[in-house]
């Protein structure tokens, strides 16, 4: 079930930042209390391969995120003492040290199965052990939501495993969320800040398409 356009799932997590420190996010309040738009980005787990390159792209694009007002939060369903072993291991040795923004560490699979972003084949209780049996690595896809600051979903994706993601294509989409917010214009496809948007009716579609 699509996210987009409704209210971010009032859940809150564990987590752990670069400094050790054990926190609890909530990621609908990070947005309305704070203000801020959040990107909240899922891997499926530590100590792995395309992961610690996702992770360092994020932080390398930090700054940018700041300038657009976001907060970037990163999850996966290790613990906190994991992620923390993580943080502290240098990147030449695959770990992600260096990473300063926060890391969700949905251990309960709470918020991560509300989204409906784990991986599980197939699941079924099983009569004789009086228990619930699950198919699949029961970790997360590499999913990603943008959130604005009311709280709404204004985007969702999910990638496969072994698929990294463009980090530069969530700050395009972050600009033209922006713009649709302050302009009130609509951005059609391939728009980059600084480019001509339109307005959502007939003459305005049949002039950006005359002059582009």
């Amino acid at each position: 079930m699509s996210l987009v356009g409704k209210k971010f799932p009032n859940v809150t997590v564990d987590a752990m930042d670069h400094m050790g420190d054990d926190l609890r996010i909530n990621i609908l309040e990070e947005a309305t209390k704070k203000g801020k738009k959040v990107l909240l980005f899922w891997y499926p787990k530590d100590f792995t391969f395309v992961c610690p390159t996702e992770l360092h792209a994020f932080q390398e694009a930090l700054p940018e995120f700041e300038k657009r007002n976001t907060v970037v939060i990163g999850a996966s369903c290790d613990t906190n003492e994991v992620h923390f072993a993580w943080l502290n291991t240098p990147k030449d040795n695959g770990g992600i040290e260096g990473v300063t923004y926060p890391i969700l560490a949905d251990t309960t699979r709470n918020l991560s199965n509300v989204l409906g972003i784990l991986d599980i084949q197939k699941a079924a209780y099983d009569e004789e052990l009086d228990s619930l049996i699950v198919e699949g690595s029961n970790v997360t896809f590499r999913a990603t939501y943008l959130i604005d600051e009311d709280g709404k979903v204004f985007h969702e994706s999910v990638n496969d495993m072994p698929l990294g993601r463009n980090v530069k294509e969530y700050l395009r989409l972050i600009d033209a969320y922006a713009h649709v917010q302050k302009f009130g214009e609509v951005c059609p496809a391939n728009w980059e800040e600084g480019k001509q948007a339109m307005h959502a009716n007939r003459d305005g579609v049949a002039s950006y398409l005359s002059a582009n």
